[in-house]
């Protein structure tokens, strides 16, 4: 028994000694319950809508007062055509709009009933259903109170409209998730662990001092990994279109082409891995860590960005797979053209340029 004590006592040595350990044993339980309990949730709140009104009475100002007050909306502009609507959604800019039509208070207090037109962004069904809900939780909530007043009963009809996704389609908001997931992960984990293989090996050096120029060693380590991506992304545009039935409403040169600068901000990052790590092990953890979970929690995909505490929203701007989802919902699901994604285009530019300027910088030192 007493020996037993003494073996139970040294491993607690053992594991109190290692902060590794200690960060796994205590660190990540906290993180993952102030993630998944605080952070990443799909309650909405803040999101951004128009409203249109074509009545202009005090009824309409009275819900429009109401919508405001409630946490889950933030207005943007109180007037708006019906064309710059459309530029919203397809911006991405606002999830949802509240078009009053003319003589809405009129029918209401004479006829007993009265319309709204609610449109949502319903490529991300989630969220569109979500919004609605509140929405007519709102309106139930002001019709109530006006019946406590009048003598016959009044009513408000929503007719809701759903943008992009009428049919409410899982596949509208999944496909450009996994597409941004599975080519970053193809392209960060095979660049990372082939080159660190060839150090493991101890073939890199000999490639080094061959005749081909170093740059001209890692542009051959790209290019299978450049065209197997883009036959996956061939692949999953076929299987969407041809399988799951979710035709390409925008431009498809437009989308290899991003397709083509996420494929190359992704080998950036696994040469950058690769670079830095020791072993294919580290790699692949490594590749891991900087490509599916973030691409999981923090690209919009599973959960809202828009109600994530600020920190998190800013985290998630360095995710590149975040800007690419965007990319690809605009393209796929909206139609939308390259002057409605040019900000996130520069953005990953500039990641994949960052990357491959550090990764090229680190080469030359290990040359040295």
């Amino acid at each position: 028994m007493k020996q037993l004590l003494i073996f139970i006592r040294k491993e607690f040595y053992h594991v109190f000694r290692d902060r590794k350990t200690l960060l796994m044993l205590f660190g990540l339980p906290i993180a993952q319950i102030i993630l998944f309990g605080f952070a990443l949730t799909n309650e909405i709140k803040n999101a951004k809508i128009v409203v249109m009104d074509y009545s202009k009475d005090i009824t309409t100002t009275q819900i429009t007062d109401k919508i405001e007050a409630s946490k889950y909306f933030d207005i943007e502009k109180s007037l708006m055509s019906h064309r710059e609507i459309e530029d919203k959604f397809k911006e991405g800019k606002i999830k949802l709009a509240v078009i009053f039509p003319e003589n809405f208070s009129n029918d209401l207090f004479h006829l007993h009933k009265a319309q709204i037109q609610i449109i949502a962004d319903a490529s991300d069904m989630n969220t569109a259903n979500t919004l609605t809900n509140y929405l007519s939780a709102i309106m139930l909530d002001y019709q109530r109170e006006l019946v406590k007043h009048a003598i016959i009963p009044m009513s408000i009809v929503p007719e809701i409209r759903m943008l992009y996704n009428p049919e409410l389609k899982g596949e509208h908001t999944f496909i450009p998730g996994i597409m941004a997931m599975i080519m970053l992960l193809v392209c960060v984990m095979m660049t990372s662990i082939s080159i660190v293989k060839e150090k493991e090996l101890g073939t890199m050096e000999i490639l080094l001092v061959s005749p081909f120029k170093p740059i001209m060693v890692i542009f051959a380590k790209f290019i299978p990994y450049l065209l197997i991506s883009f036959f996956n992304v061939t692949s999953i545009l076929l299987l969407s279109v041809y399988a799951l039935h979710l035709p390409i409403q925008g431009n498809i040169f437009l989308l290899y082409g991003e397709s083509l600068l996420f494929i190359v901000t992704g080998l950036s990052i696994g040469l950058l891995i690769s670079i830095s790590a020791q072993s294919q092990q580290t790699a692949m953890f490594g590749s891991m860590m900087a490509t599916m979970l973030p691409t999981l929690l923090l690209s919009g995909f599973m959960f809202p960005i828009e109600n994530m505490p600020m920190p998190l929203q800013i985290i998630s701007n360095v995710v590149p797979s975040k800007w690419f989802f965007i990319i690809v919902k605009a393209i796929m699901i909206k139609g939308a053209g390259f002057t409605t994604i040019w900000k996130e285009t520069l953005i990953l530019v500039g990641m994949t340029l960052l990357f491959l300027t550090i990764s090229l910088k680190k080469f030359k030192i290990r040359l040295a």
